[in-house]
């Protein structure tokens, strides 16, 4: 499987480990070095390899904010909730959504009282639930960053050319260059360098991160996610931060183009627009999201129902918001393992399978 095995060569990969180790092992190098990586499905390898386990003490690898599921704000999962509560309307989902907790349910308790609450596999499914159920309003949670919004904005200009009227999307769509700009003039945040979303990279391209890299003197590598892809970009990293180059390395060139995939940026940015998000931790930021324009408004859902979301707090006692930053660590929180655990999970870290919380509690 040309793409795939090549890069699950356990030999090349302990190679790599034992030339890290070598050459920036604490003994030679005294200095910490601090790598965010800020994709989920990164978060799940790492932890599933052990990779963590296998570097230097002084290679300290934080989880950002790359968990869609993670960075959606509780007033936006309360606000689901109230919309569930609704017998006119059917809540299309992904399963991961179903068990984040609000501040006093989920998604999941709604469905058991008799909540009109689906799973669903792609966004497009809504098409077909809205064709049969011409009496209720189907509406989409549509959170993700910019692999998934591409699927959403599809969705929605087809509900367009079929003229459905009764479906609607409630976004908190996210982009990532912009939140990893935050991270790094955060003043209580010390990143040295980027693991970058290949993901997101298939979407938008290289370009945006080498940007990012150059204005702010931090190197990053653009990386895939099976265990040699990750351990090959957390190297170059080390010898980027040892030879101050400042730039986004292309790793990942079997999926990651300079200027990303033009049929899809064209399809985003004929149905979104840019706008200012609200991410869990870390509060409403500038430009890092995407809303529905004014061509296709009326599928969205806030605009539909002039839809006011609640603004709730999340317990002060959850250390999800500095998981997300990385600030702290899952064993950090005084929830863990003892009142949060995924069959009870206290907070969205835990729920999903790209959560920090989730994977340092399985792999761990």
């Amino acid at each position: 499987m040309k793409y795939i095995d090549e890069f699950r060569n356990v030999d090349i990969t302990q190679k790599l480990i034992k030339k890290i180790n070598e050459k920036f092992q604490g003994e030679n190098n005294k200095k910490v070095i601090n790598i965010m990586e800020v994709c989920g499905t990164h978060t799940m390898s790492i932890y599933k390899n052990g990779i963590d386990k296998l570097l230097p003490k002084n290679i300290n690898l934080l989880s950002g904010p790359g968990c869609p599921v993670c960075v959606t704000d509780i007033s936006y999962i309360d606000t689901a909730i109230d919309l569930s509560k609704n017998i006119n309307n059917i809540i299309c989902t992904f399963s991961d959504m179903i068990r984040v907790p609000g501040s006093k349910s989920t998604l999941e308790k709604e469905r058991s009282k008799g909540g009109n609450i689906i799973n669903i596999y792609s966004p497009l499914d809504c098409i077909n639930i809205a064709n049969k159920n011409k009496d209720k309003e189907v509406i989409f949670l549509g959170i993700g960053f910019e692999t998934t919004i591409p699927v959403v904005g599809l969705t929605i200009k087809k509900a367009f050319d079929y003229e459905i009227s009764n479906f609607s999307v409630y976004s908190s769509f996210k982009t990532m260059p912009k939140v990893m700009e935050k991270i790094i003039l955060d003043e209580n945040i010390n990143i040295n360098g980027f693991i970058c979303p290949g993901h997101v990279g298939s979407i938008i391209g290289n370009q945006p991160f080498h940007k990012l890299a150059k204005d702010y003197n931090l190197p990053m590598v653009m990386s895939g996610f099976e265990h040699m892809d990750i351990v090959y970009a957390i190297y170059r990293l080390c010898e980027m931060i040892e030879n101050k180059e400042f730039k986004c390395e292309n790793e990942y060139k079997r999926i990651v183009k300079e200027d990303g995939n033009k049929k899809t940026l064209d399809l985003m940015n004929e149905v979104f627009e840019i706008s200012s998000s609200n991410w869990r931790g870390l509060g409403t930021i500038e430009n890092t999201g995407l809303k529905i324009n004014s061509k296709y408004i009326n599928f969205d859902t806030k605009h539909k129902f002039n839809l006011k979301e609640k603004k709730t707090q999340i317990s002060s006692q959850c250390l999800c918001a500095e998981i997300l930053k990385g600030i702290k660590k899952p064993k950090d929180c005084k929830l863990f393992k003892t009142k949060c655990s995924p069959k009870n999970p206290m907070g969205a870290c835990m729920v999903s399978r790209e959560g920090t919380c989730a994977n340092f509690y399985k792999y761990e």
